[in-house]
């Protein structure tokens, strides 16, 4: 990867620092409960692109405010026509698949309430930690509007019957639950927020960042396949990759009883 320096560039809605290899992406709309406004949208998507193309091997995504984001910005759709909402939300879904695209893992720091598509883009994350005090909504249809496309992402995490809970019923569930569930991996004490989720991106980059970066994509272009296609799939990938020369030194390694010297790595 090149690298091309992002931290210190003034965006509109959202903060982006560089600490050391990782870079930290702040939703930072306190006062509009951080919605994912189109504009928001198509910053975020431009800045996940943008660190893409950096040295950086990992992501957090974050949020200023009481509340990570409250979703979709209904003054966007409020009297649009059908053309301006499809837009919208092919917008919305070009982002989701950005941040699943980006070769760095991206994780979620959850402070406070995501709701609708801020749960969705929580759900999107590869990774997700989140503070006790935290809480999941998609309740979209108490609102007149169903949560259509957070619950691509949701269910994708908790299952069907959990995510129709969530959608059907609209009700917030804890931190707790949601890791439960396998909406994030953790719910971790307030205070520890910040150290869990370093903690744990910290473990989830080491290595070659080449290998990772081909998990991530292989991962995404199977994981919703059936079976025997995802076996095919899968296997394709780890033959491409065995032959790779990280793949090669990590094997010579092992069986060599050293630390392995990766082209590039953590």
């Amino acid at each position: 990867m090149r690298r091309r320096e992002t931290a210190g560039v003034t965006y509109q809605h959202l903060l982006v620092e560089t600490d050391g290899a990782f870079t930290t992406i702040t939703l930072n709309r306190p006062e509009k409960r951080n919605a994912l406004a189109l504009d928001v949208m198509v910053e975020l998507t431009q800045v996940f692109r943008d660190v893409a193309e950096t040295d950086a091997t990992g992501v957090i995504l974050a949020a200023n405010g009481p509340v990570f984001s409250a979703g979709h910005n209904f003054g966007d759709m409020a009297g649009a026509s059908l053309h301006d909402v499809r837009h919208l939300f092919d917008v919305c879904t070009e982002m989701m698949d950005t941040v699943q695209s980006v070769p760095q893992v991206v994780i979620a720091r959850v402070h406070a309430l995501a709701t609708a598509a801020g749960c969705q883009l929580v759900a999107t994350c590869d990774l997700a930690i989140a503070a006790e005090s935290a809480g999941f909504a998609i309740p979209g249809g108490k609102g007149g509007l169903f949560c259509h496309t957070p619950l691509v992402a949701v269910a994708r995490n908790v299952g069907r019957k959990r995510a129709l809970e969530m959608a059907l019923t609209g009700d917030p569930i804890t931190a707790a639950t949601a890791a439960e569930w396998g909406l994030i991996n953790h719910a971790v004490p307030d205070a520890d927020l910040h150290t869990a989720t370093h903690d744990l991106l910290a473990r989830a980059t080491r290595g070659s960042v080449a290998s990772k970066a081909a998990g991530k994509r292989g991962f995404y272009a199977q994981v919703g396949l059936d079976q025997p296609d995802a076996y095919v799939a899968a296997a394709e990938q780890m033959s491409v990759s065995a032959v790779t020369p990280d793949a090669q030194e990590g094997i010579a390694a092992f069986l060599e009883k050293r630390k392995p010297n990766f082209t590039q790595h953590a």
